[in-house]
């Protein structure tokens, strides 16, 4: 099998970055997007010198992504107003407690069931992440949520 060589950070910048920018303003909001954004492309151009084949790129910078987006909300620290506003409890956000549970999921699954349950991604979206079709971002999160019941039994 025959790897796919890396292209230019330049085009792979080019190629991802509308899909990652409008996943990042759903995810985090439009406030907090652009920031988002500058520290995922920094992180992938960062690692990108280290990547051995080209396979898997725009699964890989979305991923990056969601690991902004979970760094960003535990650096978010709400206001005593707006906690109090919207009667919010101490409980972590859904992405933050799926965390230790998908820790052990393969990858694409891992990555399915935290863009589904966490973020409540479309799977049209998730199949976007993760370059697939949509049933089989469907299957992946499936796939995923009988494996953890199966882990937690």
């Amino acid at each position: 099998m025959d790897t796919v060589r890396l292209p230019p950070f330049e085009r792979f910048y080019e190629e991802n970055r509308d899909p990652v920018y409008a996943h990042l303003r759903r995810v985090v909001g439009a406030g907090a997007a652009d920031d988002a954004f500058q520290e995922t492309f920094l992180r992938a151009l960062r690692g990108y010198p280290k990547l051995r084949h080209g396979e898997h790129l725009r699964a890989w910078v979305f991923t990056i992504a969601a690991r902004v987006a979970i760094d960003l909300g535990r650096r978010a620290k709400p206001t005593v107003e707006l906690v109090e506003e919207l009667g919010v409890s101490d409980s972590r956000p859904a992405y933050a407690e799926l965390e230790h549970l998908a820790g052990e999921l393969p990858g694409k699954e891992r990555a399915a069931v935290i863009l589904r349950y966490g973020y409540d991604l479309s799977y049209a979206d998730i199949a976007v992440a993760l370059d697939s079709s949509e049933d089989a971002a469907r299957q992946a999160a499936s796939s995923g949520v009988r494996r953890l019941r199966r882990n937690l039994t």
